[in-house]
């Protein structure tokens, strides 16, 4: 590792997202893994995915050998400066909708508000209609 290191911007380090020219941040440690897109074990799909953001989860999850975490030194290119990385967004479930105690879709409320008086209508026409006939 260099003596005195590079300090690159989360901004910089995103925009090496290609199969060609592809950065990674590692526990707080930005590396150049272009050269071993190709023969990296998992694919260079598995090395993409984790552009754009701190890839530190991403790689520890999988468990890498004592000899991989070895192999990073040669593609170690500086460190990152933590207060440009983005703070990790916390998952927010969208609001439910109004608790109908009854499950009555709202839908049919304003159905029969509007037909219940139209048949309280017809059946009083139709009683006036059958008591005037005796």
């Amino acid at each position: 590792m260099a003596s005195d290191p590079k300090v690159h911007t989360f901004e910089e380090v995103a925009k090496h997202n290609l199969t060609k020219d592809c950065w990674l941040i590692i526990s707080g440690k930005v590396y150049d893994v272009t050269p071993f897109m190709d023969d990296h074990p998992g694919g260079d799909e598995v090395l993409l995915s984790a552009t754009g953001k701190d890839a530190t989860n991403d790689f520890e999850d999988v468990g890498h050998s004592d000899a991989a975490r070895e192999m990073m030194d040669k593609y170690y290119i500086g460190e990152i400066d933590a207060s440009t990385v983005p703070a990790k967004r916390t998952y927010i479930p969208p609001q439910q909708a109004h608790y109908n105690p009854d499950k009555t879709s709202q839908f049919i409320i304003k159905i029969l508000q509007f037909l219940v008086p139209l048949l309280i209508l017809a059946l009083a026409i139709t009683v006036r209609n059958y008591t005037k006939k005796e």
